[in-house]
């Protein structure tokens, strides 16, 4: 008789921990996780069978918890146990709003300075993102989305800029996760196509509105994917209208 799937099975069992290491890796194994929205809001993490998953004790799940709960992802109560937390629409919003003031204007600063070789990563990605999409492998297509921001901050050395924007992923992440179609695949690799064309083209003015409307037309589907599915959620219901949500433009 074989025993019934682990409903945790999406959690990679650590094996040759070193001492110390085990929280680590258990807080990035459930971060993961809820990130993939392998652990979608609003679900209740059970301790026991996570510890049974990982093959690890109640501690360094404890204190994984502890540290996603105070990254904002994960809310614990008292008698009630832990449960992943509701993506704040408001949190996002500043996210995003952080995002597109840092990006827009580092690339303002970068246009005119690329070389070849930064062009020639971007149009490689770019052709990663369409063959990602034609597969509908939107879990690599996530990946070399972030890789496309990643190589222009490389080239361009802003490592706290970057840092600042990598601060704040884990919740953009699953927030975005959330609007992954087809057509938003398409739709983004469209926008950073333009986003490159800028680039090439070395008009400051191109590449940074690019970018902006990148950020504002994911955040358009956002706010509509909220409206439509407020139980996901913590503050989904208190949406207004696109144009005093988000200051677009």
């Amino acid at each position: 008789m074989t025993s019934p799937a682990s409903p945790y099975s999406f959690l990679t069992p650590q094996t040759a921990l070193t001492r110390g290491s085990v929280t680590a890796d258990v807080t990035n194994a459930i971060r993961q996780a809820i990130v993939r929205l392998d652990l979608p809001p609003g679900s209740v993490i059970d301790k026991s069978l996570v510890c049974q998953q990982l093959g690890v004790s109640r501690f360094p799940v404890s204190e994984a918890l502890a540290r996603l709960q105070i990254e904002g992802l994960v809310d614990i109560a008292p008698q009630r146990g832990s449960t992943v937390s509701l993506v704040r629409i408001a949190d996002v919003r500043e996210y995003m709003l952080i995002r597109k003031g840092l990006e827009s204007e580092a690339l303002r600063v970068f246009i005119g300075s690329h070389d070849s070789e930064l062009t020639a990563a971007l149009k490689a990605n770019i052709a990663e993102q369409r063959l990602a999409a034609e597969q509908d492998d939107a879990e690599g297509f996530h990946a070399i989305d972030i890789e496309f921001h990643d190589i222009i901050f490389r080239a361009m050395q802003f490592s706290k800029i970057k840092g600042i924007i990598d601060s704040a992923r884990a919740n953009l992440d699953r927030a975005r996760r959330l609007i992954i179609t087809p057509r938003r695949l398409a739709l983004t690799i469209a926008e950073h196509q333009a986003v490159l064309d800028g680039i090439l083209a070395g008009d400051q003015a191109q590449a940074t509105r690019a970018m902006r409307a990148h950020i504002d037309a994911v955040m358009v589907e956002l706010f509509a994917f909220a409206r439509e599915h407020p139980s996901l959620f913590a503050d989904g219901d208190t949406l207004g209208s696109d144009s005093d949500s988000f200051p677009f433009g």
